[in-house]
């Protein structure tokens, strides 16, 4: 008989026995981020990038300020992804003419290809929470949400 598997959830520490929730909500968006960073990775994002790249294909043309505004990152995060995306050929920058000092940001064909793949990264990701939520239905929400922790953490593993 092969030896059990161990459960991915983090364990808990005691010190977190009066804060559980805290402690569940912190456990499932650390693996959440993490699996999701993962499956972007595969496609030459770093997190993050997929943001920006979701509000150009909502709305192409946008300033860095907008971008930065809407995706809710400090400018040098957004300037550095920014150029890293142009560098990869996903996006292009060119200065506005109503403003010399601002950037528009564009989406190239490759930006553009990444559309449907990003549409299954997040596709993936709900997928996971819907079957994980059919399992627990009817726990407790600590439950609830260590078996949605346990169904990330595991998809990062295997």
């Amino acid at each position: 008989m092969p030896a059990a598997k161990p459960d991915p959830v983090m364990p808990r520490p005691t010190l977190v026995e009066r804060a559980p929730v805290s402690f569940e909500l912190f456990a499932l968006s650390r693996e959440l981020h993490g699996y999701g960073a993962e499956l972007l990775l595969r496609l030459g994002l770093h997190p993050g990038q997929e943001l920006i790249l979701m509000r150009l294909f909502d709305r192409d043309g946008q300033t860095q300020a907008e971008l930065q505004q809407a995706v809710g990152l400090d400018h040098s995060t957004v300037s550095r992804s920014i150029r890293r995306m142009e560098d990869a050929g996903l996006v292009a920058r060119a200065r506005a003419e109503h403003d010399r000092q601002a950037f528009i940001v564009s989406l190239t064909d490759g930006g553009e290809a990444l559309r449907r793949p990003i549409a299954e990264v997040w596709a993936t990701l709900d997928g996971l929470a819907t079957d994980a939520l059919r399992r627990a239905e009817g726990a407790d929400f600590l439950t609830t949400v260590a078996e949605l922790e346990r169904a990330y953490a595991t998809a990062r593993r295997s």
